[in-house]
């Protein structure tokens, strides 16, 4: 039987949770097209791979599985809309933040225990929906590519979010201490920063550019897991996802610190947390050991297969149980003005189709 899958994206940050379920899709012989309504995104989406331009035609290629990389997904696409998630949950605000239902999905694909329960509970309330726990296709890589850290410097990967009040890369004097430590030559700096963050930041930050200081320009941070020796962040789900590699992590104003990081509040205690961190405290990596299995306990590079699995299965099922969505009337005129497009059809009931 065939099948029709659609990625659909918002930031290019998307990317690398899209590619190892495209590449997954392709290797069982199924369709698969991608699309994004940012413009900019669309440069980052891979040699090779199909991008649909317009909603309309997302409209004729009528997917039977949409694989959904960003918050919100078109209610007038009949396809299974399936949550991928692009983040770990970070507690950038609430704690509830990361587990809005907006009324929009089918199936939530959880990374783990840490989320499979709250949308469990989350389900009970509202049924209009499934969960099944897959781990998440983004962290494949990480398991299943070889190590190819060469330098011989420890390497610290800096990331950052875009939140103003939260963000490292916002920050003067973070800047400043990093100019400094990396002209010392004591380290070998790598830094990816968050496509949300203003041009003039990032450029800033590219004048750092030296013999032990790279910018890269690239959302695909999982080859950097295993190159780098150290993450120094702020309050990001990349935190989270760097925990997988079993790394010490040491953060700047982190919003809710915990044993699983070093935490610093001014710049000039960056250096020492650095040299701390280089050393594996015992009591940070059994805390990043435990809170990684929490989060995401697949460690097979298997996490696509079983989402791919999951959203058959779910096409497939009868659903009859679950409620309809709500209206929403608010958030799909929403969508469809983001989307300059504007049809009356909207799908409450998830898709079903028989298995012949």
């Amino acid at each position: 039987m065939d099948y029709k899958f659609l990625i659909y994206t918002s930031y290019s940050y998307a990317i690398p949770i899209g590619r190892p379920l495209e590449q997954e899709i392709l290797k069982r012989g199924f369709q698969v097209r991608w699309f994004t309504y940012i413009p900019e995104t669309k440069a980052y989406i891979p040699e090779g791979s199909q991008l649909l331009e317009t909603i309309q035609e997302v409209v004729d290629y009528d997917p039977d599985i949409i694989l959904s990389v960003t918050d919100y997904v078109p209610d007038f696409l009949s396809g299974l809309k399936v949550q991928v998630f692009h983040g770990f949950n970070p507690a950038k605000r609430s704690e509830d933040d990361h587990f809005n239902i907006r009324g929009f999905y089918d199936l939530y694909c959880t990374q783990g225990p840490s989320t499979t329960g709250r949308f469990l509970e989350k389900q009970k309330e509202d049924p209009h929906f499934e969960v099944i726990e897959t781990g998440w296709s983004k962290m494949d890589p990480l398991f299943t590519q070889e190590n190819k850290k060469t330098c011989s410097l420890p390497v610290i990967l800096i990331t950052s979010t875009f939140s103003h009040r939260l963000s490292l890369a916002l920050r003067e004097d973070v800047l400043q201490e990093i100019k400094r430590l990396s002209a010392k030559g004591k380290y070998r700096f790598i830094t990816v920063l968050h496509p949300k963050l203003p041009q003039d930041i990032v450029e800033k930050w590219k004048t750092l550019n030296g013999p032990h200081f790279t910018y890269l320009d690239t959302t695909d941070l999982v080859p950097l897991y295993k190159q780098a020796d150290i993450m120094l962040s702020d309050t990001t789900s990349a935190i989270q996802e760097f925990m997988l590699a079993e790394k010490p992590i040491v953060t700047f104003r982190h919003r809710k610190p915990n044993a699983c990081v070093i935490n610093v509040e001014q710049a000039n205690e960056l250096e020492a947390a650095l040299d701390q961190a280089l050393l594996r405290p015992e009591a940070q990596i059994d805390a990043i050991r435990k809170e990684a299995n929490f989060n995401h306990p697949y460690k097979d590079g298997k996490s696509s297969a079983r989402v791919i699995d999951a959203c058959i299965e779910s096409l497939h099922k009868d659903k009859s149980h679950l409620k309809n969505k709500s209206f929403n009337i608010i958030r799909k005129y929403k969508i469809r003005k983001l989307l300059q497009y504007y049809p009356l059809k909207t799908y409450r009931k998830p898709a079903y189709r028989p298995k012949y």
